[in-house]
This record gives C-alpha cells, sequence and structure tokens, in this order.
C-alpha cells in the first residue's frame, strides 16, 4: 500500500517549539559548544525531569521502529527507560571529562531522534546568562500614549502608569498576530537565573512552505535571532540582536526581511508595544540612547533600582552619603563639597591603611593594583574637588560601566558652530564622528580628567555620566534628544 502523500498547508501560527532540527546537523555542535560541561549536564537534568520529560523525550528502545542496524553501529546503545537514561548523565557528572563526550552523548545518543526549537533556546539563554555581557543590548523607554496620539499626562506622572501587566500567554498570542503577516517564527519566554529581568527570544526563518525545502543550518543562523529583555517592575526594555555568522558559515537567505538585521528590529519593536497594549491604555516606545553589552549596567541605569537616572554628579544623593535632595527646598543638614571631601579623605586613608595591611599578605602583585585604584595624591585640590563634584562618588570604578560611547557634532564649520534653522539631527550629517572604546569609558574619561587633559569644569554633564546615555548628538555644544535609536 501506498504511503499517502503529507499536505502541507500554510498557517499564520508560529513555528511550534517541538519542531526539531536534525541531530547530524554540524551546527549544533557549534550551538552546544558554547556551554560549560556543567551548564550542559544541568539542562540535561532539567529535560530528563518527571515534571519536563514529557516535552523533552529522549529517544527510547520502545521508540526503535526499523533502525536496527543503524543502532547497532552507534556508539551510545539505546536506554530502555528515562532512569537509565538519568542514571548515564549522572555517571557523566561523577567522573572527570570534557564537555564534547556530553554533547556526543545527546547527539549521537539520547536526542539521535532531534533537538527541538526549545532545546536550542534553552541553550542560547543558558549561555546568556552565563555570559552576560555576550550582545549588545539597546534600552528603550515604555510610555503610555493618549488619544489623541501624544503623551499621557497621568503617566508621565506616575510610574506604575508605564508598567503594564503582562499576561504572558495573551502577550505571546498578541504579538504572534503582530509579527506572523509579516514573517514565520518561534517564542520563548524564560526567566533570567541570575538577573532579575524576563528573556523573550525570537527566532525568524523563511516560509517552511517553500519549495525545495532549506537546509536545516538555517534553523540554528544566530543571524535570525532577536531578544527582547523585560526587567522587573521598570518602564523600560532592552532589545539586542544576536551577532551575525561570518560570510563562510552563514546560510543563503532570499527573504530580506529574514535577513536584514535592522528590518527584523525595527518588527519586533514595533510589534512589542502594541502587544503590551490593552483597550484605553497604548504604549509606545522611545530611544534613549543607551547601548550597552552589560546588561548589568542597563539594570543600573535604566532599571527599577534607585539608582535609576542618579549617575554622574547627582550620584552622592542617589547613594545616600549626604542628608537631603537636590530637589528639596527646605533647608537640611547637607555638608559643603570641602567638607564631605574632608571625610572622603579620612575615609581614603582608613582604606590606605587597610589595603597597605592586605598588601603585606597578598604579595607584590596586591600592591601595584591597590597604588593604581588609590587617588593620586599629586592632583591638586581644586582640581580634585571639581572631578568629584562632576563624576560624584562613583570613584575610579564606575557603578554601571559602559563599553563603548558615541559621539556624533553636528555643527557645521562653515556657520561657525551655528546649526542651521530648518535642519533636523536625521537630516543633518555630522561632521565628527568620535568614539570611545574599553571596559569602562566614564572611568577612562575622569583619568584624563584627573591627569589634566580635560577641564572637568567645563565638560558637558553627558560625558561625566550624568544623563546615563552612551550616545551623543551634539549641536551648538547641547546634546539634541533624538526621538528614533
Amino acid at each position: 500500500m501506498a504511503r499517502p502523500k503529507s499536505i502541507r498547508a500554510p498557517t499564520t501560527s508560529s513555528l511550534p517549539s517541538d519542531l526539531r532540527i536534525p541531530s547530524a546537523t554540524p551546527s549544533l555542535v557549534k550551538s552546544f559548544g558554547k556551554l560549560t560541561r556543567q551548564a550542559l549536564l544541568d539542562l540535561v537534568f532539567y529535560w530528563l525531569d518527571d515534571r519536563n520529560v514529557q516535552s523533552f523525550p529522549p529517544f527510547l528502545e520502545k521508540d526503535n521502529v526499523n533502525n536496527g542496524d543503524e543502532d547497532e553501529l552507534s556508539p551510545y546503545p539505546v536506554e530502555r527507560t528515562i532512569d537509565d537514561v538519568r542514571n548515564a548523565y549522572q555517571d557523566l557528572q561523577v567522573r572527570r571529562g570534557g564537555k564534547r563526550e556530553v554533547i556526543d552523548r545527546i547527539l549521537e545518543g539520547d536526542w539521535r531522534h532531534g533537538i527541538s526549537l526549545r532545546q536550542l533556546a534553552m541553550v542560547d539563554l543558558r549561555y546568556m546568562d552565563d555570559h552576560p555581557s555576550s550582545l549588545r543590548w539597546s534600552a528603550l523607554e515604555l510610555y503610555r500614549i493618549g488619544a489623541d496620539g501624544n503623551h499621557s499626562s497621568d503617566a508621565s506622572a506616575e510610574m506604575s502608569a508605564c508598567i503594564p501587566r503582562i499576561h504572558t500567554s495573551t502577550f505571546l498570542s498578541s504579538l504572534q498576530h503582530q509579527i506572523s503577516p509579516l514573517v514565520k517564527a518561534h517564542y520563548h519566554l524564560a526567566r533570567s537565573n541570575v538577573l532579575p529581568l524576563t528573556f523573550l527570544r525570537i527566532f525568524v526563518t523563511n516560509s517552511p512552505y517553500k519549495q525545495p525545502r532549506q537546509a536545516p543550518e538555517m534553523l540554528t543562523d544566530s543571524s535570525r535571532v532577536i531578544y527582547v529583555a523585560f526587567p522587573d517592575s521598570c518602564p523600560f526594555i532592552y532589545i539586542s540582536i544576536a551577532s551575525s555568522p561570518s560570510p563562510k558559515t552563514s546560510v543563503p537567505s532570499t527573504n530580506a526581511i529574514a535577513a536584514d538585521p535592522r528590518t527584523l528590529q525595527r518588527i519586533v519593536r514595533d510589534a512589542v508595544p502594541v502587544a503590551l497594549s490593552v483597550p484605553q491604555k497604548r504604549y509606545s516606545l522611545k530611544a534613549t540612547a543607551l547601548t550597552a553589552k552589560s546588561l548589568q549596567a542597563l539594570l543600573a541605569l535604566r532599571g527599577p533600582g534607585r539608582s535609576n537616572r542618579a549617575a554622574g554628579a547627582f550620584s552622592i544623593f542617589a547613594d545616600a552619603v549626604i542628608e537631603g535632595s537636590p530637589l528639596d527646598p527646605r533647608p537640611s543638614s547637607t555638608v559643603s563639597p570641602e567638607e564631605y571631601m574632608g571625610q572622603g579623605a579620612d575615609r581614603s586613608k582608613e582604606n590606605q591603611n587597610q589595603n597597605e595591611q592586605n598588601v603585606d599578605e597578598a604579595g607584590p602583585q596586591s600592591s601595584k593594583r591597590s597604588r593604581k585604584l588609590d587617588s593620586d595624591p599629586q592632583i591638586p585640590k581644586k582640581r580634585k574637588l571639581a572631578i568629584d563634584s562632576r563624576f560624584g562618588t562613583t570613584g575610579s570604578l564606575s557603578f554601571a560601566p559602559l563599553d563603548r560611547f558615541d559621539v556624533r557634532l553636528l555643527d557645521s564649520p562653515q556657520v561657525d558652530g551655528a546649526a542651521e534653522e530648518g535642519d533636523s539631527p536625521e537630516q543633518s550629517q555630522p561632521t565628527v564622528s568620535l568614539t570611545f572604546a574599553g571596559s569602562d569609558v566614564i572611568s577612562g574619561i575622569r583619568k584624563l580628567a584627573e591627569l589634566g587633559i580635560i577641564d572637568p569644569e567645563r565638560m558637558p554633564s553627558w560625558m561625566t555620566g550624568e544623563e546615563a546615555v552612551s550616545v551623543a548628538v551634539v549641536r551648538g555644544g547641547n546634546r539634541v534628544v533624538q526621538d528614533d535609536g
């Protein structure tokens, strides 16, 4: 009896989480190889847990139908029960070895019938938990808009009005409804294990109904993945696009939407606020001019903590080192800058004595490192006071380090520094573009001020970290706020 032909009818539904990628796909080895041996074992034990094994079933003896010859050649025998599979990985955890044997056991043994899209998404998110600075993120502000399309006055006055209540299934259904007419996608929502935020991984693909069928490597193409992070109790979201593979390993694509990262980001960025909106409560997103590779830095500068937008000189109030508030008109028991710096000098002496005691125990390398962290006694008192008043209490290391800072000057030299009227920042071409890069850019600028290369009193606030931005478009000496990021 001839086997009936399968019918593949197009639908608007998302890609199913149990869609399997062939285990023989070479790019799967690279995806799993990003994790450590223990991280791989942790994922396997999660898949084999009694509560999850139905979603991630391994290949068992009862599934072995008409594959006897192939299984005899496999280096891993087919296990009979789930407990046998667990015992095999427990033995791997007890003895020492490399992570390649764990990967081979997964792909060639217990999941030889394929890796699901959900399993691959869990591998990517576990890597992000272990390496929170692996991607570059852009912070966007979520704000409520009124019936006329403008900012809602009550939303701007009350923080809670800008934080919508999210029901997971409803949000994903609405987001899928917004994206499905444009691209075919798979969605995976998961809670971070190390940071107070929730990740949404979106994988975009070409239509699976086209002929001939696409190569399975397409399902592991990182250039088709976009991440959205939702911090807890915060009117901001973070968006990042995974790095594109090298030209040698990239998968050819004829779909311009799926291949262009900027278009992909625009689609998701426009769909997220619509999916969060409900009747009588509509939301939108706007750029914050802040991008960083460190998620901890974004949480510190655009997060739920009290340090949000209290960088630079205002960090002295956020850290509660003095009483009072810069906005409080009533007299308070605040100290003068000279008195505060004097107290800081006393604390520095105590720290120096403590460091010297620790250096005797740690050796000469620790002594060299501690001298770098201490303030230079050769810095004039007036300059040090100006530096501390501009950069605040962050010291030599910022609490939210920025790895990159981009500055674009829009002033035309033909107009003697004055901008022509009617020109918008989006239409103007920068005459000078300057990029600072390093592990901690703001601390590096502070070091230049300590060396006397930069005058701290004439520095703009966006260079001291006070405005908490990493992108500055400058015209006439002032930073121009742009609506589009």
